[in-house]
């Protein structure tokens, strides 16, 4: 009976979400505002995490969705109204970096010293997170203990990262982005998650020894 009431209520919001981008296509400014709305953080969000910048993510954003505006009659679904931002500000975002890489092409590159760059297959951590990882993505430390690995990954590896995980592109996209083999993207892009996967790891291997350190501290001081 739960499950049958689940699926009415999934149903009902796709057709209310269908209903909103056939308003938006028949010209309805506020239905495309509203379609805006629920998207907007994450897009500009994306653009952020990408370029550093909340100039370049503002401009990336409004870009994304004047572009996505202009090609609405293209989206059968709000999904794909999502794809086609994503698809968009990813491409923005591509072409941002890339000018950058070129106005600092006598610059210092950024070491990755002390990341393993390695393909090996990732392995199971050794602390039992994988059972609240949701909940504790939401964990301020967490986020900082992630974002300090993730800055010093090679650039190449971030942009894959982002456009990959973040954007949800496809690797045959992501290789056309990066001007790369669809090999090489697979790569980079497992290097980063394991990575990112030993950090989390890390985490709460240390949080573990922590909860561990504060027990026997605690049966001293009672004995």
């Amino acid at each position: 009976m739960k499950m049958k009431r689940v699926q009415a209520a999934k149903a009902a919001l796709s057709d209310a979400n269908r209903e909103l981008l056939q308003q938006a296509q028949r010209g309805d400014m506020s239905a495309f505002e509203a379609l805006v709305e629920r998207h907007r953080d994450q897009v500009y969000g994306f653009g952020l995490r990408t370029t550093g910048s909340e100039t370049d993510a503002l401009e990336i954003a409004q870009e994304s969705f004047l572009s996505a505006h202009l090609h609405l009659d293209e989206c059968r679904n709000e999904a794909d109204f999502a794809k086609w931002v994503h698809w968009i500000a990813a491409s923005h975002a591509s072409l941002r970096l890339r000018l950058s890489q070129r106005a600092r092409a006598f610059a210092r590159p950024l070491d990755p010293l002390g990341l393993e760059m390695s393909s090996a297959p990732a392995q199971r951590p050794k602390a039992d997170w994988s059972n609240d990882l949701l909940e504790r993505a939401l964990s301020p430390e967490l986020r900082c203990a992630i974002k300090e690995v993730f800055d010093r990954l090679p650039q190449q590896h971030r942009e894959i990262f982002l456009f990959k995980d973040m954007a949800g592109l496809s690797y045959e996209q992501v290789a056309h982005l990066c001007g790369e083999s669809i090999q090489a993207v697979k790569s980079r892009l497992h290097q980063a998650r394991l990575i990112l996967r030993k950090a989390i790891d890390r985490f709460y291997s240390a949080e573990v020894n922590r909860s561990a350190a504060t027990k026997a501290t605690a049966l001293v001081t009672d004995g």
